[in-house]
């Protein structure tokens, strides 16, 4: 993984919240480091793209997090990786990066190459402080990240046609300085289901974001990188 530049991720690990204030603090600082200036790949491109998940067992308070790499033109699955960890931080909504970044890089570290694109089952800029799970798994691995969450999360859209690669804005009604603000876009990757909920992570721009999660939903509702890593994850939560 590239953690070079300001951000330390060993440093961050290190240092990892235990509290509310603390978690929040961390999303300050390194919100700056989000990168919105990159394209980022071309859809189709010849590489690897990364679905990560996670799966709780709360009675032993352990979370597993599954990485599970595709090639990106024939979505074949070419690697896969699980890690077992405690959750590390309190469940609260805005901060759930914080329970589960972690165990995930610790996946990421367990396949054969470094990923191209990560695809997370969550939000990235649409999230409150602008700092979800893909944002935050982007800057400290310093890869193009996306979200493509099921939900709006806190946030308004109507509806997209109810064609395959419909989108409509998704707002921020609360943002700063009184005008709405699109933090991502519903994106209808089937005809007649619901439609996703996608969002720039880091180094990728919100019309190649949504052209990928088209692309890796060629069947379903979901990208076959979700459903993928979802699917690693349920396995090896039953055999944890």
């Amino acid at each position: 993984m590239d953690t070079s530049g300001i951000i330390s991720r060993a440093d961050e690990l290190r240092h990892w919240p235990a509290d509310e204030a603390g978690a929040r603090a961390v999303q300050d600082r390194l919100r700056a480091h989000v990168r919105l200036d990159e394209a980022g790949p071309e859809p189709g491109f010849e590489g690897t793209v990364v679905g990560v998940d996670v799966a709780y067992d709360d009675e032993r308070d352990v979370v597993v997090a599954a990485a599970v790499a595709l090639d990106a033109r024939t979505l074949a699955v070419v690697d896969e990786a699980t890690a077992v960890g405690p959750v590390p931080f309190p469940y609260i909504p805005g901060l759930l990066a914080f329970r589960e970044i972690p165990t995930v890089l610790d996946a990421l570290d367990r396949l054969a190459r470094i990923p191209d694109l990560v695809v997370c089952d969550g939000y990235g800029l649409a999230h409150p402080r602008r700092f979800g799970l893909a944002s935050h798994l982007g800057v400290l691995t310093g890869l193009p990240t996306i979200g493509v969450a099921k939900t709006p999360f806190t946030f308004s859209y109507q509806a997209p046609g109810p064609e395959r690669g419909a989108t409509s804005p998704l707002w921020d009604d609360r943002a700063a300085g009184g005008e709405p603000e699109e933090v991502g876009r519903a994106l209808r990757t089937q005809r007649g289901v619901k439609p996703v909920f996608v969002s720039v992570g880091h180094r990728v721009d919100l019309d190649r974001a949504c052209a990928h999660t088209l692309q890796l939903a060629a069947r379903y509702r979901l990208p076959e990188t979700t459903r993928a890593a979802d699917s690693l994850c349920r396995k090896a939560l039953a055999n944890v």
